[in-house]
């Protein structure tokens, strides 16, 4: 008889997110409002420097955590926003996911705790189970997705080792704070536990008053981990390219355990990332703008309360006044109306669900006419 497989790994459950992803293109006609993919394409003159790599001959191992050129081009790309790493204490990654797990791998030993504040990405659990330690859970949909030092404090234990945090958020699009940020910084410094900043669609901010943790909070420097991404900015998803950014002694360790998963991204990738360094989203991010403001205006209209995003491409409106969990209405809006939201149980939030507008702008319309339709057939 053979033996078992990893009792971890055996706990972790697929995407809710591509399962309901998968039931939608089940349904001829239905409209995905699911995913986080933009559907931009990447921009040409990004996709043209992988055609020049490999007339050059870059097809052959690179240095581990990346090329020279890419890691000082990202150095001075975070230090233009206000956050000071090295480019030695900088590893580029495949995607943001291979650096949070090689950030987790780096950081936890079994039985360690780490605090994920709810709603979140499920992948920071599901990383974080496999490491074989503990996630804690921290509900913020009373406090409109922020963070007090009180609720903060009272699920840090002798075993917390770090807090991720994201944003903007995913799914709620809400940023952080001050007074949030302030909380982070004050039991951080208090109990020496780490921050993993999760700031994929920092870029994507439609508030002149957002702020990154690594910047209102420098001196945390010693315990702060920054993760970013090509991904979203970018239209790169297909890409798997991100890099993470932490202090020498952290970033070493996190550099063995990149070098043990994946060894490198492709050689001749790396020169579009750098070109993508100098590429402007801002065009992107006006049209997620004028989008956004058609999905607030929309579910005001169906009568579904949400707190206004600050960034990213989601609205995460509350459906209770529907009387469904968000695992039926979801299912339902694909039966009946043809279109795929995501139920908020995928990221700990019952009562909610992901919208997301990062779809054609006619995709988008027609995608909210059939909700209104099925929202007021439920009110």
């Amino acid at each position: 008889m053979r033996r078992p497989t990893n009792s971890r790994l055996a706990r972790l459950q697929p995407s809710g997110i591509r399962r309901i992803h998968a039931l939608s293109q089940q349904h001829p006609g239905c409209i995905a409002l699911a995913l986080g993919e933009p559907e931009f394409d990447t921009p040409k003159e990004i996709c043209e420097e992988v055609s020049h790599a490999l007339d050059r001959g870059e097809t052959h191992y690179p240095p581990n955590n990346g090329t020279a050129h890419l890691r000082e081009d990202i150095a001075r790309f975070m230090a233009a926003s206000g956050v000071a790493f090295s480019p030695q204490e900088i590893i580029v990654t495949a995607g943001a996911t291979e650096a949070l797990s090689a950030t987790f791998l780096a950081l936890l030993d079994p039985g360690d705790e780490v605090i994920i504040p709810l709603p979140a990405f499920g992948l920071y659990e599901s990383i974080v189970t496999a490491c074989h330690a503990q996630p804690v859970f921290l509900d913020t949909c009373a406090s409109g997705f922020q963070i007090s030092e009180a609720a903060l404090a009272q699920v840090v234990s002798s075993r917390t080792k770090a807090i991720v945090i994201t944003s903007p958020n995913n799914p709620t699009g809400c940023a952080l704070n001050a007074a949030s940020l302030d909380a982070i910084r004050r039991v951080a410094a208090q109990t020496g536990i780490y921050v993993v900043c999760d700031d994929v669609y920092y870029r994507l901010v439609y508030t002149s008053c957002f702020e990154r943790m690594a910047v209102r909070h420098a001196s945390l420097a010693e315990q702060l981990i920054v993760v970013e991404s090509f991904s979203k900015p970018w239209a790169m998803t297909g890409w798997r390219l991100g890099w993470v950014g932490a202090k020498e002694d952290v970033s070493v360790e996190i550099a063995k355990a990149h070098q043990y998963l994946v060894s490198s991204v492709p050689a001749f990738l790396m020169p579009a990332a750098q070109r993508a360094l100098a590429v402007d989203p801002a065009p992107i991010l006006d049209v997620y703008r004028r989008r956004r403001e058609l999905v607030l205006c929309e579910l005001k209209a169906m009568g579904l309360p949400v707190v206004v995003p600050d960034g990213a491409f989601y609205a995460f409106p509350s459906i209770q006044k529907t009387g469904l969990v968000s695992e039926d209405f979801c299912e339902r809006a694909i039966r009946e109306a043809g279109v795929a939201v995501v139920p908020g149980t995928c990221f700990g939030a019952e009562g909610f669900i992901r919208l997301s507008y990062c779809v054609s702008d006619d995709d988008l319309r027609e995608g909210l006419v059939r909700l209104k339709r099925f929202v007021q057939q439920l009110i």
